[in-house]
């Protein structure tokens, strides 16, 4: 893990602040972008407009016509400061009941020929891991999620398909994740779930949020 001595600031924009822990993925740095977050959260101060967590960095939104670039930084490496030793609530555990293979999954016999496996034995891998929800990205509703077991790591479709059904569950590298709606997409499809990701309707909209934990169950 290449973890950085001091977090870096950088101006994302003339609206935004760019806060970079490590280059990597790593469940201690991911837990650190969290428990910034979960510290400014509770700060409620107005010129914070959004925080978006990622892997290894968390990106600030504020209001310049209330707080200036410099006083901005000079707050949040305040609040880097204090958020160390913040204590994470627990993760909510969200399990997602998936059909595999077949139709639902085009790519499970593909990842299973690959790693040598059965797809059964692809299907019992996918499904004994407690993933973290690292962050949601890409599309409304769409969680990144680790860690796939190496075995069962794939490459992404060298050509995207055009339309991925909404629920489908994939894997690109050593990621999963779960298509919230219809849209072109390159991850390798293993299978599919019922449960909605994004509703607009529903408050809030996403099922998933970064922090929580996800385990995939096979129906």
């Amino acid at each position: 893990m290449n973890l950085r001595p001091e977090p870096r600031l950088l101006p994302a924009g003339d609206a935004a602040i760019l806060i970079e822990f490590a280059n990597e993925i790593d469940d201690a740095v991911n837990d650190r972008v969290h428990a910034l977050a979960q510290h400014l959260r509770a700060q409620n101060r107005p010129e914070i407009r959004d925080l978006v967590p990622a892997y290894a960095s968390l990106l600030v939104c504020y209001e310049p016509r209330r707080a200036a670039f410099a006083e901005m930084c000079a707050f949040l490496r305040a609040a880097l400061a204090a958020s160390q030793s913040a204590r994470l609530p627990t993760p909510r555990l969200i399990e997602i009941p998936t059909a595999y293979g077949g139709e639902f999954g085009p790519d499970l016999a593909f990842i299973a020929q690959r790693s040598g496996l059965t797809e059964d034995a692809v299907v019992r891998l996918h499904t004994r891991v407690v993933y973290r929800v690292y962050f949601v990205g890409f599309a409304p509703g769409f969680a990144y999620l680790g860690t796939v077991p190496e075995p069962i790591a794939a490459p992404r479709l060298e050509t995207p398909r055009l339309r991925v059904p909404a629920g489908s569950v994939g894997i690109a590298g050593r990621q999963t994740g779960i298509y919230p709606m219809d849209t072109p997409g390159g991850w390798r499809i293993i299978g599919r779930t019922a449960r909605r990701l994004f509703d607009a309707r529903r408050d809030p909209p996403t099922l998933l949020r970064a922090g929580d934990r996800v385990q995939f169950v096979a129906i």
